[in-house]
C-alpha cells in the first residue's frame, strides 16, 4: 500500500512515516499544499494523510480541489481543531475521515487500515431503491429526473442507506461504516449530514425515502408508506 502524508511539522511527518513504513506501508510524505496536491495528482496513492493547516494551500482547499478533478483516493485529516463545525467542514470538503492532534498511533493506525479497506468506490454497476439511482463508477445520483449533488461523505452515506434499503441503522452503525470504527457516534455530525442529505434526495419528491426512526436511527425506504 503507497500513502501521501501531507504535514508541514517535520517532526509530526517522520513520527507517522516511521510508524507507517514499520507496518509495511510505502510513505511519501510533502510539506506543503501545492506540492501535496501535485503528487496527489500524479501518483495513484491509496491514501492521502492530510494535515488541515499547510503553508501555500489548507487542507481543505487541496481536498475540495483533488475531489473536483475527480479523486476517488481515501483521504483522512489532521488537524488540532476539534469543534464541529471544523469536522463538518473538513468532511464536507470530500474528506473520508478527520482526526483530531494529538492523537494515539494506534488510533491513527487503526483508521488507516479502515480507509484502506473500504477503498475508493470500483464497483460500476448502479444502485437503485424507487426512482432514486446511484452510479458509483460515475459517482453521480439521480432522483427520477434530477440530478442530485453530493459531497464525497453525502456520497458515501447513500450508498450506505442504498446498500441496508429498508433496515433499520442506528447511529453507531452508521459511524462504523461510514466514518470509520473510531468516530464518536454521539457526536452531531451524522444527523447533520443525514438531514444535508435528505434535502437533497427527498427535495421536491413526491415521498421522502430517507426516514428518521425515532430513537433508534434512519432508515431508506423502499417505497411510500399506505
Amino acid at each position: 500500500m503507497w500513502i501521501l502524508v501531507v504535514e508541514d511539522e517535520r517532526k509530526v511527518a517522520a513520527f507517522i512515516r516511521k510508524g507507517l513504513e514499520e507496518e509495511s506501508y510505502t510513505v511519501d510524505v510533502a510539506c506543503t499544499g501545492p506540492d501535496g496536491e501535485c503528487l496527489a495528482q500524479a501518483n495513484p496513492y491509496d491514501l492521502v494523510v492530510l494535515d488541515l493547516m499547510l503553508p501555500g494551500k489548507d487542507g481543505i482547499e487541496v481536498c475540495r480541489s483533488l475531489r473536483e478533478r475527480g479523486s476517488t483516493v481515501p483521504i483522512l485529516m489532521l488537524t488540532a481543531r476539534d469543534t464541529v463545525e471544523d469536522k463538518i467542514e473538513g468532511l464536507e470538503s470530500g474528506a473520508d475521515d478527520y482526526l483530531v492532534k494529538p492523537f494515539a498511533f494506534e488510533e491513527f493506525l487503526a483508521r488507516v487500515r479502515a480507509l484502506l479497506r473500504r477503498g475508493p468506490a470500483r464497483d460500476a454497476v448502479p444502485l437503485t431503491v424507487a426512482d432514486l439511482r446511484l452510479d458509483r463508477s460515475t459517482r453521480t445520483a439521480r432522483r427520477g429526473d434530477l440530478e442530485i449533488s453530493l459531497t464525497n461523505r453525502e456520497f458515501a452515506l447513500l450508498e450506505f442507506f442504498m446498500r441496508r434499503k429498508g433496515q433499520v441503522l442506528s447511529r453507531a452503525v452508521i459511524a462504523e461504516h461510514v466514518w470509520g470504527i473510531n468516530f464518536d457516534s454521539e457526536s452531531n455530525v451524522i444527523d447533520v449530514t443525514v438531514c444535508h442529505l435528505r434535502g437533497k434526495v427527498d427535495r421536491g419528491a413526491s415521498f421522502s425515502l430517507i426516514r428518521t426512526i425515532r430513537g433508534a436511527g434512519y432508515m431508506l425506504c423502499e417505497r411510500e408508506d399506505r
